[in-house]
């Protein structure tokens, strides 16, 4: 029997988009907390609020996007919020207080979160599903590339003296090649379909909750990680040209790829996120072991610093594939809207609470502190997943 095939023009074209979305965002995500501390001269835990205000809405939209999503036209819906999201990045060029900007980032964290969900139901129904692991994997992939090129690009923009209106242009560049990308994506004719009731399980996929709330504890420490990397290293004395963190974490994802797709496609679902959560359990602990070795052995701990950039996007990496079909395995065809979304707000709920209490904890402590508080949430959700989420899964998958 002849395999499916994966790679079509449409298949190309949203993995280009979907690149090119993530690299406006991830150019401006390290470079925001030192925009807010000197052009608003904003605290730690300030910095933390307004940066976690963005995954709040974001959040907030994500379970009536995947409603819609599974209601109306996919395609059109995913466009309109793919527009928004690059006019954002405009408006950050004239805001010039620091309520218009918290106003602009409440609106572009709606549309982040209604664009994100569109693009991955959008990607599930343009391929086939005996490939959905391995398409997945890809899609993340463009991604994990986006990751490695937009942080450390944002950086050395920063420290090379680029004004912040130049930044954001970039950001607004990027997002607009990226919308004339997806306009040419081509999506099968969806019928229309008879509205259900409204009730809960047509905003959130129920069976998906408690792989939800494993998600949810490894999102903390990740969106600590992606915004406050960078001042850890400063606080902690690594003077090294930080940017590169997130070219080695992007590498491990995009190593991981090559194999944890095909895992997943031969139904090793709940096993290769196992081996996932051991290795960023023992990445975070390492990585707040940083702040004390630093002071024993500092070319050692640079190593280990990027040597941990490296393990955490194999990680990762592994496990976002694979988290992604656990969910749209447990829901019907007509809810992969309402999956996809509940999968995408549970890693948001995370990535604001990591945010906040990240900020938070750095104020009144350390980083190195806030970095053992995730650590801790990591092995939780190990042990949470495995005796809870596993089992759950099993007994509950449809396909």
């Amino acid at each position: 029997m002849e395999k499916a095939r994966l790679i079509t023009p449409s298949y190309c074209f949203i993995l280009l988009a979907n690149f090119l979305l993530y690299f406006g965002f991830w150019l401006l995500t390290p470079v925001l907390p030192f925009y807010l501390t000197e052009n608003f001269h904003t605290s730690n835990a300030t910095v933390g609020i307004v940066l976690s205000i963005y995954t709040v809405s974001s959040l907030c939209i994500r379970p009536f996007s995947g409603y819609l999503l599974d209601t109306f036209a996919r395609k059109p819906l995913y466009l309109f919020a793919y527009f928004i999201f690059t006019l954002i990045f405009a408006g950050y060029m004239i805001a010039g207080i620091l309520t218009i900007f918290i106003i602009l980032r409440i609106v572009h964290g709606i549309s982040f979160g209604m664009v994100t969900v569109g693009g991955n139901t959008v990607v599930i129904d343009i391929m086939p599903s005996a490939r959905r692991g391995e398409g997945l994997g890809y899609y993340g992939l463009s991604n994990n590339l986006a990751m490695s090129i937009g942080p450390m690009f944002g950086l050395f923009l920063h420290s090379g003296g680029a004004s912040y209106t130049t930044i954001f242009s970039y950001s607004l560049g990027s997002c607009v090649l990226g919308f004339l990308a997806a306009c040419l994506v081509k999506t099968p004719y969806k019928p229309p379909v008879k509205r259900e009731p409204i009730s809960l399980d047509r905003f959130i996929l129920l069976k998906g909750l408690p792989a939800g709330f494993s998600l949810l504890l490894l999102s903390i420490p990740y969106g600590m990680t992606t915004n406050y990397v960078a001042m850890y290293a400063q606080q902690i004395g690594i003077a090294v040209e930080t940017g590169f963190f997130f070219t080695f974490m992007a590498v491990g994802m995009a190593v991981s790829r090559l194999f944890s797709g095909r895992l997943v496609d031969k139904g090793k679902i709940t096993q290769v996120i196992l081996a996932g959560l051991y290795l960023v359990c023992f990445c975070y602990f390492s990585l707040t072991a940083c702040g004390w070795l630093v002071n024993w052995n500092y070319d050692f701990t640079v190593f280990l610093f990027f040597l941990i950039a490296l393990l955490l996007g194999i990680g990762f990496g592994t496990m976002f594939p694979a988290y992604n079909t656990l969910f749209v395995n447990l829901a019907p065809n007509n809810q992969r809207g309402t999956a996809t979304s509940t999968y995408l707000t549970s890693w948001d709920v995370g990535i604001g609470i990591g945010m906040l209490s990240g900020g938070y904890i750095a104020e009144i402590s350390t980083f190195k502190m806030a970095y053992f508080f995730g650590a801790i949430l990591t092995v939780v959700s190990l042990f949470y997943f495995t005796f809870k989420v596993t089992p759950h899964f099993l007994r509950n998958k449809l396909r």
